[in-house]
C-alpha cells in the first residue's frame, strides 16, 4: 500500500519532505522487493502455463526452489570470520563486547543474505540503552531502509529506517538519521511523538551493496531477471510433465467391436477413469447382438505409453541455462547428464566462476562492516570518533573454497617451511587451518606450559644460589 504523507511536528519543512520523498522511494521498489521474497522464499508461483493445460493444475501451485539455491549456496561461501588490526593488538579494545553484545557472527550473515535477495541491505550503529550493549549495530533489508547516496564522500547523507507498522501496513514508527541528528517517531493514534537527539558520528549508517556500479550504488539483486525467466520457465515444464505423468504416462488402448457397458459398474453408472486406467481390462464379452459377425468379438489395440524423457531434458536444459546465468556447478541444479569431479583440481575447477563472485561480493561489502565496527568500537570506548590509527582494522573472511583440513594443513606447513618464523604467530596457526578458538587454546596452553617451565628452572636455581651465598 501507498504510504500516507507523515509530518514531524516540531521539524523542519525540509527534514518532513526528506522523511516524504524517502518514504515514497519505499513505496516505489516494493512491488519489486516483495517479488524478490517470493522468488527467494519459494512462493512465486506462474500463473499462465498455456492454452492446452487443464486449468485445474493451476491449483497444484508448482514451483522451485532455484533461486533460494543460487542465494544461499553464494552466502554460504561469504562468512566473516572475525574483524583484525595489523597495527594493534584487538585484546586490548572491547573487541569481544561487540562482537559478541551484537551476535555479529549470526547477524552479519542475515543481513548477507538479504543484501543478495534485494541489491543493498544497511548497517546501522547507535549508542545502546539500559541494559543493552554500550554501542548496536543493527541490520536493515531494502524493504525497510533507503537513503540518499553521496556519490562525492561515498557515503550516505540519510538513511530513513521503517521499525513499526500495523496490521495495514502502515508505518507506526520510524528513525531518521541525519548528519549528526537521529529523530525517532512514533505513532500515537492519529498523532505523532518525536525524539530529536544529537551526535557526533554524521550519518552513522552503511551500505551492504551487492554488484554495486556507478549508477547503482545500492548494487543489484542476486535473483536477475534471466534468471526469474528460466525458473519460471522450468516452472511451466513442471506442469506439462505433470499433466504427461496423468494423461500420458499410461498405454493407450483402442477397442474395435466392445460395448461400453465394460466401463460401468453394476448399478450402471460410468466408473471413474482411474479404476479403469488402473484395473485395466482383463476380459471382454463378445456382443453375440452385433450386427457384422467380424465385430462380434472385441479387438484391442494397444499402443505405448508416451516416455517423459523430452520433458526431463527440457528441465535439465533450463537448469544448466540457469546454472550458467548465477555462475553456478551444474551439479547445483541440474538433473541429469553431469558427473562429480574426481580430483581436487576438478572440484577447485569446476566452482570458479562461484569462488569467484563470492571473492568479489565480500570486496564489496567489507567497507561497510568495517565502518560499521570501527563506529561501534569508538562508542563502547567512550570515544567521540573513530581514532585515525584503527584505520588498519580490516575484516577477515573465511576462505570461499571448500577445502578439508588436511589439505589446508598440508598448504600451511609448505608456507611455514618457507618462512620458519611463521610458526610463532598467529597468522602462521591460521596457515594451519586452526580457527580463532583453537589459537587461542592453543597460545594460552603454550603460555601455561612456558610459565611452568621457568618456575622449575627457578625452584631448580634456587639451591644453588643459596650455596654460593
Amino acid at each position: 500500500m501507498t504510504s500516507e504523507r507523515i509530518v514531524l511536528p516540531g521539524e523542519s519543512d525540509e527534514v518532513n519532505d526528506t522523511t516524504a520523498r524517502l518514504l515514497a522511494d519505499l513505496d516505489k521498489v516494493a512491488p519489486k522487493n516483495r517479488r524478490q521474497d517470493e522468488y527467494y522464499d519459494g512462493k512465486r508461483v506462474v500463473r499462465f502455463v498455456g492454452s492446452i493445460i487443464p486449468p485445474q493444475y493451476m491449483s497444484l501451485a508448482i514451483t522451485l526452489g532455484w533461486t533460494g539455491k543460487a542465494v544461499d549456496l553464494l552466502a554460504r561461501r561469504c562468512n566473516l570470520d572475525a574483524f583484525t588490526w595489523a597495527d594493534g593488538d584487538m585484546k586490548s579494545l572491547a573487541y569481544r563486547e561487540v562482537w559478541d553484545g551484537n551476535r555479529l557472527g549470526s547477524e552479519i550473515n542475515a543481513a548477507l543474505v538479504s543484501s543478495l535477495i534485494h541489491g543493498p541491505s544497511f548497517a546501522v550503529t547507535t549508542k545502546g540503552g539500559d541494559g543493552e550493549p554500550p554501542a548496536l549495530i543493527h541490520f536493515k533489508d531494502a524493504t525497510d531502509a533507503t537513503g540518499d547516496w553521496n556519490p562525492r564522500r561515498r557515503g550516505l547523507d540519510n538513511l530513513l529506517s521503517i521499525t513499526g507498522r500495523n496490521k495495514e501496513g502502515r508505518v507506526t514508527s520510524l528513525v531518521l538519521y541525519l548528519d549528526g541528528v537521529t529523530i525517532e517517531a512514533v505513532r500515537d493514534g492519529s498523532s505523532w511523538s518525536v525524539d530529536h537527539s544529537e551526535h557526533p558520528w554524521g550519518v552513522p549508517a552503511d551500505v551492504l551493496p551487492y554488484r554495486p556500479r556507478i549508477k547503482r550504488p545500492f548494487g543489484t539483486s542476486r535473483i536477475t531477471r534471466p534468471a526469474r525467466k528460466i525458473q519460471d520457465m522450468a516452472v511451466r515444464e513442471l506442469f506439462r510433465t505433470e499433466g504427461h505423468m496423468d494423461v500420458y504416462s499410461y498405454p493407450e488402448f483402442w477397442m474395435l467391436g466392445a460395448d461400453e457397458n465394460i466401463f460401468r459398474n453394476s448399478d450402471g453408472t460410468v466408473k471413474a477413469p482411474w479404476q479403469v486406467m488402473l484395473g485395466r481390462i482383463k476380459g471382454i464379452p463378445d456382443d453375440d447382438d452385433a450386427s457384422d459377425p467380424a465385430l462380434a468379438r472385441a479387438d484391442v489395440k494397444q499402443f505405448p505409453a508416451a516416455s517423459p524423457e523430452p520433458h526431463l531434458k527440457a528441465l535439465n536444459a533450463f537448469a544448466k541455462l540457469f546454472a550458467r546465468e548465477l555462475s553456478l556447478p551444474d551439479s547445483a541444479v541440474a538433473i541429469s547428464d553431469m558427473s562429480n569431479p574426481t580430483s581436487a583440481d576438478a572440484y577447485d575447477s569446476s566452482q570458479y566462476e562461484l569462488i569467484a563472485e563470492a571473492e568479489g561480493a565480500t570486496d564489496d561489502w567489507a567497507p561497510g562492516l568495517r565502518n560499521a565496527f570501527t563506529r561501534a568500537l569508538a562508542m563502547t570506548e567512550g570515544l567521540s570518533e573513530v581514532p585515525a590509527e584503527w584505520a588498519s582494522m580490516d575484516t577477515k573472511w573465511r576462505s570461499p573454497r571448500f577445502l578439508s583440513r588436511a589439505a589446508e594443513a598440508d598448504a600451511g606447513g609448505k608456507q611455514i617451511a618457507a618462512i620458519p618464523w611463521l610458526a610463532e604467530t598467529e597468522v602462521g596457526l591460521e596457515l594451519l587451518g586452526l580457527d580463532e578458538q583453537q589459537i587461542q587454546r592453543a597460545l594460552s596452553e603454550r603460555r601455561r606450559v612456558n610459565a611452568g617451565a621457568r618456575l622449575d628452572a627457578l625452584i631448580a636455581a634456587a639451591p644453588a644460589n643459596a650455596n654460593a651465598g
